[in-house]
C-alpha cells in the first residue's frame, strides 16, 4: 500500500516563520490555468524533487501550504514504501485564465488540519456480531464468491458488497463476487458516506435518505464501468467476455491510497483469454472534486489475441438518450434521462483520450450471440501487454446538482472536464 504520511491544511504565519527560522524555510510555486474555465476544487501533483528543487533538502521535514493567505489542504503520499514521502497531491483554486502563487513552508512536525476529507476508499468485512470491521488493506476474494442470497442473510460478507470509494460528489462500489459489476451512489452531502451506508438493514440504501441512495439497475449490463473483453475466435467469429462470471477464479483488492484528496485501490484477476492464462489489473482512483474515477486497465500473458480490445460500459435501462462528444484530443459515450433508480435524471459517460482509437456501440436488451451482457453502451478501445488503456466514468444526479436536471447541463459538465483534461495546470 502507498502510505498516506500527512493531510495538512494550514498557513504558518509570519511569529512562527521567525520563532522556527532554522526548522522552516519559505518557498513558492506558481500554477496557471490556460483554460477559461474556472478550477473551483484543482489537484495537483508535486514531486519531492522539484519541491526540493525550490526549498532546499527536505529530509524529514513536511510541508506546510498557503495562497493568497488561505489554507490549502495537501495530501502526502509514499509512493515506494520506504517511509518518506515522495509525492504532495495539493488542492487549489484557480479561475479562469488565472495564475496563483502557492507559498510553502518546511515544517519539522506535521501539523493537524482539521478539514474534512474529500476522497475515501474501503474494503470491510462483517464481524461474527454483524458489525463492519475496519478497512482492510488488501483482501482476495474466495473461488468463484457467489453473489450474496439476501433471501438468507440480512448482510452481506463485505459492506455494500465489496469494495466502495467516493469523493465529494459522488460514490461507487464494486461487487466481490463473479458478477464484478460496478455500481452509482448518487449523493446529497459533500460528506464521506460509505463506512456507514449498507451497515444497518434496516436502513434501505435502496430508499431516498439525506445523503443519498444506489442510484443505479445494473442487472446483466456492464453498470457503471465495468470491463469486458472482445477479439475473434479462431473459427473468425466474434466474442465479447464480461470480466466476471465463472471465469472469474479469484480476485485482490488492494488499497493503495486513501484520501484526504485522493483515494485508490488495485483489482487483480487471474484470468483466462482465449483458453491462456493472462492477469488482468485495474487501478480505480477517484479525487476531489470530480464527478468521475478513472480506471487504468492492464493485461499480462502469452498468447494474448492480436486483435484484443477492452471495453468500459454504462448500463441502459429505463428512458434515456445516447450521444456523444468528441474533440482533437477526447472521445465521450455519455447517456442522459429519468434513468435513476429514483426514476429521476441521471447522466452517464465514458471518456477516453484517444478519439480516433476508441470506437462507441451498443448491445440492447436481447443479448447478442457473442456474449450475455445486455443493455450496455460500450467504448472500445485497442489493448496488448504493451500498451495499458484508461477510461474514465462519470456520473451525474439531478439531486446532487441541478445542472445535471437537464442534457444540456451533463453535456456542459463532460465538455468542461474534456477541456481541463486536455490542458493540464502548468507548474512553474
Amino acid at each position: 500500500m502507498r502510505k498516506i504520511l500527512f493531510g495538512s491544511a494550514v498557513l504558518i504565519s509570519l511569529m512562527s516563520c521567525a520563532a522556527n527560522s532554522d526548522a522552516q524555510h519559505g518557498a513558492g510555486l506558481t500554477l496557471k490555468n490556460t483554460t477559461a474555465i474556472d478550477r473551483p476544487e484543482q489537484v495537483v501533483s508535486l514531486s519531492r524533487k522539484l519541491l526540493e528543487a525550490k526549498a532546499g533538502p527536505l529530509a524529514n521535514n513536511y510541508l506546510q501550504f498557503s495562497a493568497d493567505k488561505k489554507p490549502l489542504q495537501a495530501q502526502f503520499e509514499d509512493l515506494n514504501g520506504d517511509g518518506k514521502w515522495d509525492e504532495v497531491l495539493l488542492c487549489c483554486p484557480i479561475k479562469a485564465s488565472a495564475s496563483v502563487q502557492v507559498s510553502f513552508e518546511k515544517s519539522a512536525e506535521p501539523s493537524g488540519s482539521g478539514m474534512p476529507a474529500l476522497a475515501h476508499a474501503r474494503m470491510k468485512l462483517k464481524n461474527e456480531d454483524q458489525s463492519f470491521g475496519e478497512n482492510m488493506d488488501k483482501l482476495e476474494m474466495p473461488y468463484q464468491n457467489p453473489p450474496t442470497d439476501f433471501s438468507k442473510h440480512a448482510l452481506p460478507p463485505y459492506l455494500t458488497e465489496g469494495p466502495g470509494w467516493e469523493n465529494d460528489k459522488v460514490a461507487f462500489r464494486l461487487y466481490f463476487d463473479t458478477r464484478n459489476n460496478k455500481d452509482i451512489y448518487g449523493k446529497r452531502i459533500p460528506g464521506m458516506v460509505m463506512d456507514s451506508v449498507g451497515a444497518n438493514p434496516k436502513n434501505s440504501y435502496h430508499k431516498l435518505a439525506p445523503w443519498g441512495m444506489d442510484i443505479l439497475k445494473v442487472g446483466t449490463s456492464l453498470g457503471a464501468g465495468a470491463l469486458a473483453f472482445s477479439y475473434r475466435l479462431p473459427d473468425g467469429k466474434d466474442t465479447l467476455v464480461r470480466l466476471g462470471g465463472n471465469d472469474i477464479k479469484g480476485e485482490t483488492y488492494q488499497l493503495l491510497s486513501d484520501g484526504p484528496l485522493q483515494a485508490s485501490f488495485l483489482m487483480t484477476y487471474p484470468w483466462q483469454l482465449a483458453g491462456n492464462p493472462v492477469t488482468v489489473t485495474e487501478k480505480i482512483t477517484i479525487t476531489a472534486g470530480q464527478y468521475s474515477y478513472t480506471s487504468d486497465i492492464a493485461v499480462q500473458g502469452e498468447g494474448l489475441p492480436k486483435d484484443l480490445k477492452v471495453n468500459m460500459g454504462i448500463a441502459d435501462f429505463y428512458t434515456n438518450q445516447m450521444d456523444s462528444v468528441v474533440t482533437s484530443k477526447s472521445k465521450a459515450v455519455y447517456s442522459f434521462g429519468q434513468q435513476s433508480e429514483n426514476h429521476d435524471n441521471l447522466g452517464m459517460a465514458v471518456i477516453s483520450d484517444h478519439p480516433a482509437l476508441a470506437s462507441i456501440w451498443q448491445i440492447k436488451e436481447k443479448p447478442l450471440p457473442i456474449s450475455d451482457i445486455t443493455s450496455s453502451y460500450l467504448m472500445e478501445l485497442p489493448i496488448s501487454s504493451d500498451h495499458p488503456v484508461q477510461f474514465r466514468f462519470y456520473a451525474g444526479w439531478g439531486l446532487s446538482d441541478p445542472a445535471f436536471n437537464s442534457q444540456s447541463g451533463f453535456k456542459e459538465m463532460l465538455e468542461r472536464a474534456m477541456e481541463l483534461e486536455s490542458n493540464p495546470v502548468i507548474i512553474d
